[in-house]
């Protein structure tokens, strides 16, 4: 099949390099030159585990290509997928700017009938926007079907998401126009759920939005687990045991970011009351993620005898979360900034997204080429993201060369009893701190 995917970000790049591994002929469109350059020889512009060599074995056999012509990459294509950004704006709705953009774009391009697919992450009802812009501005009177089909993948596992998919999800105005996208995803074999477009719509806000609610719930356990002596990662093995509840995202730690959870549950706390209803129990998921930072550095502080001024900080981890280079709505950020501005310096380390931290940290941070580096000679560690290499490092090591073996473990990476026996201060998350 040809396809054509509009927005070579996050989702577009993805779905475009799976759906050539799947034997497709792909062209992704992109209006940023600089990007499509790059990705023409093979510089992505972002990480992801598998995805730089899937994206140049694809290239190399001719099914997958870059380009920023909209018409050709239409005019090319059964398929149109839209895989563009909706960052949220002000007031929490979702800025569909982009998506409208596009669409005018296809409008003036569409050559014959196509199914466009909104694979952007949207709210309810922007199907009907969608196809309205098109109608409006297309030149030719051709016939056309718009598709939700949502994403739902992870980044770190998003080749594994796509291709071991739990579900795929298609929101198509007919059986028959669902069929036909069917066809590009009969090779995953994967579940298969139909729905009219505004369910498949609300499916993608509605999942995320429960995953929040489990982020929130687990880290408000937390909060009482410190109170009164209880541990919150045999709390979560033994709430995760119970198949109802499940074991995903009852990991205690210092709340949700990236670029999906945070502006996916302000969209659908705005979509709520925009059709005159509450949500109230996501607006308590919004306000218990947005307290973890701040409790998180007056913990620190409070274990610093209330000054960090001069006192120099190792951190280990930047991004967001473990294999990815995203610095959206990245703790780190927060935490670093904050201290920095009472007087504290860092010395930092991340595996992958350095290049992309230093616009977002205060000029003064030292970076460094690896995790014992962080550890010579500063007054505490701050374990931000759980990298696996960190969860491997001679703990011996790094508690000989610091000034002072203190460590806030912002991910509860390290059992709590060998942080003890191997004479560390150690404050987690959820758990008792251990004294020197």
């Amino acid at each position: 099949m040809y396809v054509c995917v509009i927005g070579t970000g996050y989702v577009g790049l993805v779905t475009g390099a799976v759906f050539a591994d799947l034997g497709n002929d792909v062209i992704c469109v992109d209006s940023n030159e600089r990007k499509i350059a790059d990705l023409k020889n093979n510089i992505l512009p972002i990480y992801e585990p598998g995805l730089e060599e899937m994206v140049r074995r694809n290239q190399e056999d001719g099914r997958l290509t870059f380009t920023t012509d909209t018409t050709d990459g239409v005019r090319r294509s059964d398929v149109v997928f839209i895989a563009v950004g909706t960052p949220p704006a002000d007031d929490g709705s979702t800025d569909l700017q982009y998506v409208e953009a596009v669409a005018k774009a296809i409008a003036a391009s569409i050559d014959r009938y196509k199914i466009i697919v909104n694979k952007s992450t949207v709210p309810p009802g922007t199907g009907d926007f969608v196809r309205q812009t098109i109608e409006a501005n297309k030149r030719r009177a051709v016939d056309f079907d718009v598709v939700s089909n949502p994403e739902f993948l992870k980044e770190g596992t998003a080749i594994q998401d796509s291709l071991l998919p739990d579900r795929i999800v298609i929101g198509a105005p007919s059986q028959h126009v669902a069929m036909s996208l069917l066809e590009l995803y009969a090779p995953l074999e994967a579940p298969m759920l139909i729905t009219d477009v505004a369910s498949a719509e609300m499916i993608k806000y509605a999942s995320n939005a429960f995953l929040a609610t489990k982020i929130s719930f687990i880290n408000s356990v937390a909060n009482i687990c410190e109170k009164v002596g209880a541990d919150v990662g045999l709390v979560a093995k033994g709430m995760g045991s119970d198949k109802r509840i499940g074991k995903e995202f009852l990991h205690a730690g210092l709340g949700y970011g990236g670029s999906c959870f945070p502006k996916d549950t302000l969209s659908l706390i705005h979509t709520a009351k925009k059709f005159g209803e509450t949500f109230d129990i996501l607006e308590s998921v919004v306000k218990t993620n947005s307290e973890r930072t701040p409790r998180f550095i007056d913990r620190i502080k409070e274990h610093m005898s209330g000054d960090v001024k001069g006192k120099t900080f190792g951190v280990l981890g930047l991004a967001f979360k473990p294999d990815t280079d995203d610095m959206r709505d990245a703790k780190s950020v927060e935490v670093i900034n904050a201290l920095a501005a009472d007087g504290a310096k860092f010395v930092a380390y991340d595996p992958i997204s350095t290049e992309n931290a230093k616009s977002l940290l205060p000029p003064d941070v030292k970076y460094v080429d690896g995790a014992y580096e962080v550890a010579k000679g500063v007054d505490a560690l701050i374990i931000m993201t759980e990298w696996k290499e960190f969860k491997g490092l001679k703990l011996e090591q790094i508690r000989d060369s610091m000034k002072r073996p203190l460590v806030f473990d912002g991910r509860n990476i390290y059992p709590v009893d060998r942080m003890e026996r191997l004479g560390f201060e150690y404050v987690s998350i959820g758990r008792k701190p251990v004294q020197p």
